[in-house]
């Protein structure tokens, strides 16, 4: 009987030893933790990778705008130079054909007065009445003096006035008629003219003493 107990302990021994031998064992947890090191190795990592640092790229980008805006400016610059050198081309053909052809209306509006001297000098040779030519002689002279005065051309007044170096040349000296002739203008021998406020010719006159 003691045998048969042995007998089955030993069987009842081996079959746990193989139920045991048949578990898996079980496999422990590995917490993978990355450090602050490790991390920044990475990123360098992948920094030269791209061949440029963020603020080389930052860089790059303030540059080239820059270079757009100069470019831009640039070609402002250029436009504006070429407009201004039309305009001064412009300008120059403009004042030179103002000096050529300045005087085409002044000639034109002084044609009618030719005309009636011809007309004038025509008449003479026929004429038997020498008071009407002498009053179409000064009809001729009234139209010639209203055409100086649309061309702001005016006679300086002299004969009587105060000597004045800026209107008037003094060509003599003459004794005055009265003593508050003295120093002023008892004579013209040639009559100036103004144009605008601008002596277009002095007046050639006499100076009382």
């Amino acid at each position: 009987m003691n045998c048969n107990m042995s007998k089955k302990n030993k069987k009842h021994s081996k079959q746990k030893m193989e139920a045991k031998q048949n578990e898996t064992p079980e496999q422990p947890q590995v917490k993978v933790e990355v450090d602050e090191a490790t991390a920044q190795e990475t990123t360098e990592a992948g920094t030269e990778t791209t061949g440029e640092t963020p603020q080389e790229s930052n860089a790059d980008d303030k540059l080239a705008a820059l270079q757009a805006a100069l470019d831009k400016q640039k070609q402002d610059y250029l436009l504006l130079m070429a407009d201004f050198d039309n305009f001064r081309k412009r300008t120059i053909k403009e004042k030179s054909d103002l000096i050529k052809n300045g005087a085409e209306r002044a000639m034109l509006d002084l044609l009618p007065v030719v005309d009636d001297l011809e007309r004038a000098i025509d008449a003479m040779g026929k004429a038997q009445d020498v008071d009407s030519l002498k009053e179409g002689v000064e009809l001729i002279y009234n139209k010639f003096l209203k055409y100086l005065e649309s061309q702001h051309i005016k006679p300086i007044e002299s004969t009587g006035k105060e000597f004045d170096t800026d209107l008037h040349e003094a060509v003599t000296l003459f004794p005055a008629p009265t003593p508050d002739m003295k120093g002023k203008v008892v004579d013209t021998t040639v009559k100036g003219y103004m144009l605008n406020d601008k002596v277009l010719r002095h007046a050639k006159v006499v100076i009382g003493q």
